[in-house]
């Protein structure tokens, strides 16, 4: 099978990079080499922008594929340029999309397929969402092979899941509070992109998939609470101090570490895998977030260039902090 990455060397996409190799795909990537992270060995490179049509096409030439993944489309403009570029040229285009799509908040749990479509909150999320809608136009009136993917909050062992990446486990570790949305009790799924990897290959040149809309998380879910306890626990420091600071304020001080939570991370978000499982049967996400954490703090604590301090971000808590404390009668 002859597939094509659109990126593919991405938190995400570098994962199902490595699994389509080893599966056996014929795997070839279009990116402008600047992502910083090796190309598994197998796959071959083709430089070119995909925002310059020009340069796409000239990279592309006349190949053609089986199935083609779109790593790196964020909004109509760029799924329009992609129909333009790939009709006639695959058998299925799969546009990876963003499970913060989903009606925010939400009005039922688990979400499904068939939760709306609806982020008034975050300008990211209505901009996947409008690429859907053109997605699933072009596959209604023209039949082009569309297969959306919707993944959830996934990370590797190179991303730490909370604002501030590492400055927080520099926190953790020298005793300072550390800043929590919230009241920290809101559900969240977190996803090994080793364990979504199985879910996505799974789905490349699966004639099931064609048409068809679907989201690839883990089972398990878990406070963010929890989350920076595990973090903790895998950095070895002791329990850590969680201030609660509610979204809103957080918004009020960073207006962009705000929306990120307002539009999303604020609000529970668990999710039911029973379409993915059923069109993959092998699919199972078997990394839970401890372990993930564990493989995070490894790969961080084996290189010091690794373990950057935000000092902007690290003076931003310590102001969230003292402005809780002053809130308190």
């Amino acid at each position: 099978m002859r597939v094509l990455f659109i990126g593919g060397t991405g938190v995400i996409s570098t994962a199902c990079s490595r699994l389509a190799v080893e599966r056996g795909i014929d795997l070839t990537l279009l990116n402008r080499g600047q992502s910083g992270r090796p190309v598994p060995s197998g796959a071959r490179v083709l430089r070119g922008d995909i925002r310059d049509h020009a340069s796409a096409r000239a990279a592309l030439g006349y190949r053609t594929f089986d199935a083609v993944v779109e790593w790196v489309a964020f909004g109509p403009e760029h799924v329009e340029a992609d129909l333009d570029l790939f009709r006639g040229r695959t058998g299925q285009y799969v546009f990876v999309s963003s499970a913060s799509a989903y009606q925010t908040p939400t009005g039922v749990l688990p979400v499904t397929e068939e939760t709306p479509l609806d982020n008034p909150l975050w300008a990211y999320s209505r901009a996947k969402i409008a690429c859907e809608e053109r997605l699933s136009r072009a596959s209604r009136e023209e039949g082009f092979p569309v297969t959306v993917v919707r993944p959830s909050h996934t990370y590797d062992e190179t991303r730490l899941p909370m604002h501030g990446r590492y400055t927080v486990v520099d926190r953790m570790r020298r005793g300072v509070p550390v800043v929590v949305h919230g009241d920290g009790t809101s559900l969240w799924t977190l996803t090994h992109a080793r364990d979504f990897a199985v879910g996505l290959v799974g789905l490349l040149g699966n004639a099931a998939a064609l048409g068809e809309a679907v989201h690839v998380t883990s089972d398990e879910w878990t406070t963010w609470d929890q989350v920076h306890r595990d973090v903790a626990a895998a950095a070895g420091a002791p329990a850590p101090r969680l201030v609660h600071v509610p979204s809103e304020t957080v918004a009020a001080f960073d207006p962009e570490w705000g929306v990120s939570l307002v539009g999303d991370k604020a609000h529970s978000r668990v999710f039911d895998n029973a379409k993915v499982k059923r069109l993959v049967p092998d699919f199972a996400a078997t990394t839970p977030f401890a372990r993930g954490a564990e493989e995070i703090l490894a790969w961080h604590d084996a290189d010091p260039a690794r373990r950057a301090v935000d000092p902007a971000v690290d003076r931003l808590m310590d102001r969230l902090v003292a402005a809780m404390d002053a809130a308190r009668p």
